[in-house]
């Protein structure tokens, strides 16, 4: 092929395909940013608003089951369990839910046993946020069935799974690549944290530290618009007001700290103490030689057994945890007694409900043990140091998010979750340290949370932090080969057919006399070319629009383009010339990078 001929190859390739990496390649590449993110943030609002609606339907129907269980009453307005009137018989009603909650998690979804969270933390670790869309209506099933008659367990949990089952529906529906259907995911749980607890900042916090374990603006821009509109939909059927009213409470004196460390170190020993007890409750109920569908019937009779002496431990328990914060009890010894059996008793409730298969969260008994062990510590403290400690129910109220911090290892979550939960700012500087504390000590005697344990007992292991992305640190300069075969654009295809023989490379950049890129040839243009002629001139069969990388792009965003574009490597080029070839990368290179940075 002549200069001429070389020319008009030269003007073909760069003008279709480099150059939409250029001033026309920006622009077309924003429009697709521009219109991916509003897709995304436009489904966030549909996600949000759904999650919000069925959080109230979530609610209302655990009220229904639990007034018609313990009250005989159809209605949809909380009568708590504690006042019923049944006598002994109450031990059957939460058996009977107990088996028909087995019954739904054994024939029609086994997802929906058990917690919630570490369900949608698997599913988005390891199935790409994919849900089964079932899931939403038996988790609704399952756990309002549970909770209201008397199930041991909290809403948090199951609204997580229905919120996200919500958002991986959409997506799924919508064929969402996986990084989208994840964000989706995220919506849906925080949504549902967010209208279950009128929680907006803590249900975007949630996500953030245990469902997508990242902050980035891709996915927390949607994580906030879901929450809005959760909420929104929430306070306009169920209100505004914070889920607990209670005096304001400040520390009184740095001499207080001190007790407020003993507190954060005490509910770290709770929290392991509550994790081990459910997951051994779990084996021994794995070891009877019943029908598994049987054995939430079973965890439901022990528990209607043990509340004949305890009746405090049916369902959520938020009726007992605002006594305990009122502070309307006198500090006592037997208070203390008191206080703290409430809190063995509802680790054991928990245990018998959800380790013999029952479905529902452990956020809020978690919050019930916090604050029944918190307030015990309060009264030990009002008691021996009645100048110094403030009302036994301030530590209470720490307590509760001491214990949840160190269980779940989100901390945060738990500081904010409780802030808005009481409305209650003045608080936050114990609060901040007793989790903090809390935190730490349980890290130090158990790696796993709550949730994860849960995921490695299945022989999921998943990091509960937010650990360093290697692929958005390191960028292509660091992997690429920059020893690169080319071929000149006057090359015949027979010729570069031996020459990828020789090399193994299933595509070879096209040069010109002077080096510089023309485009790109792989070996289904040069099998196709063989039949016609076999002296045919390279350049002309090359293919024209070019995929390249630049030195200083980061290799998640390399990722994603060879995955787009199906290829398996890129060439290459200086962002000052475009034409200027000065390596390769390729997907076993980028996958060599995560091996250094595991």
């Amino acid at each position: 092929m002549g200069q001429r001929g070389e020319r008009a190859v030269a003007k073909g390739f760069f003008g279709e395909s480099l150059k939409p990496y250029t001033i026309r390649g920006m622009w077309s590449r924003w429009q697709e940013l521009f219109w991916r993110n509003l897709r995304l943030n436009t489904l966030a609002i549909l996600v949000g608003t759904i999650a919000g609606f069925g959080a109230i339907l979530f609610r209302w129907f655990i009220y229904f089951v639990g007034d018609l269980s313990f009250h005989q009453v159809l209605s949809r307005t909380y009568i708590p369990p504690v006042e019923h009137h049944l006598g002994y018989w109450v031990v059957l009603v939460p058996a009977a839910g107990g088996l028909l909650v087995g019954l739904i998690t054994r024939y029609f979804a086994p997802e929906t046993k058990g917690h919630g969270v570490p369900e949608v933390m698997a599913a988005v670790a390891t199935q790409g946020g994919r849900i089964r869309p079932r899931v939403a209506l038996a988790k609704i099933l399952a756990s309002g069935i549970c909770i209201g008659s008397g199930g041991s367990a909290g809403r948090e949990g199951p609204i997580v799974q229905i919120g996200s089952a919500f958002g991986s529906t959409v997506g799924q529906f919508l064929r969402l690549p996986p990084s989208e259907l994840k964000v989706l995911v995220g919506c849906g749980a925080s949504a549902g944290i967010a209208a279950t607890f009128n929680a907006p900042l803590a249900g975007v916090l949630f996500s953030v530290e245990l469902i997508l374990v990242e902050l980035r603006t891709r996915s927390f821009v949607p994580l906030v618009i879901a929450t809005t509109f959760a909420t929104i939909v929430s306070r306009s059927f169920l209100g505004s007001q914070p889920a607990f009213v209670i005096p304001s409470y400040s520390l009184r004196s740095p001499w207080e700290l001190p007790l407020y460390l003993a507190l954060g170190l005490g509910a770290a020993l709770v929290a392991i103490a509550e994790t081990r007890a459910l997951y051994k409750a779990e084996d021994l109920f794995e070891k009877l030689p019943l029908p598994r569908f049987l054995l939430p019937a079973v965890g439901g009779l022990l528990l209607g057994g043990l509340s004949l002496a305890t009746p405090q431990v049916l369902g959520v328990g938020y009726e007992t945890v605002d006594r305990i914060l009122s502070g309307e009890w006198g500090p006592s010894w037997d208070l203390l007694g008191f206080l703290l059996g409430l809190a063995v008793a509802k680790i054991l409730a928990l245990s018998l409900t959800l380790g013999s298969g029952g479905s529902g969260g452990v956020f809020a008994p978690s919050l019930f043990i916090g604050a029944a062990f918190g307030g015990a510590f309060g009264v030990a403290a009002n008691l021996l140091f009645p100048g110094i400690a403030a009302p036994y129910s301030a530590y209470a109220l720490v307590g509760m998010a001491a214990v949840f911090a160190a269980a779940g290892r989100a901390t945060l979550t738990s500081i904010v979750m409780l802030f808005e939960m009481t409305r209650n700012y003045n608080i936050i500087l114990p609060l901040m340290f007793a989790c903090v504390v809390a935190d730490v000590v349980a890290w130090l005697i158990q790696r796993e949370t709550i949730y994860t344990l849960k995921l490695v007992r299945r022989g999921v292991k998943l990091a509960p932090e937010m650990e360093i992305n290697w692929l958005r640190v390191h960028t292509v300069s660091d992997v690429m080969r920059r020893s690169v075969e080319t071929v000149p654009a006057t090359a015949t295809v027979a010729e570069v057919r031996d020459k990828m023989l020789t090399s193994g490379h299933p595509s070879l950049p096209v040069v010109d006399k002077e080096g510089k890129l023309l485009g790109i040839v792989t070996h289904r243009e040069i099998l196709k070319a063989l039949r016609d002629d076999p002296q045919r001139p390279v350049g002309e069969v090359a293919v024209r629009r070019v995929v390249v990388a630049y030195p200083d792009e980061p290799l998640d965003a390399i990722w994603e383009r060879i995955r787009r574009s199906g290829v398996g490597r890129l060439p290459v080029v200086d962002r000052r010339d475009h034409r200027h070839l000065v390596g390769f990368v390729s997907v076993a290179d980028i996958v060599s990078r995560i091996g250094w940075g595991e």
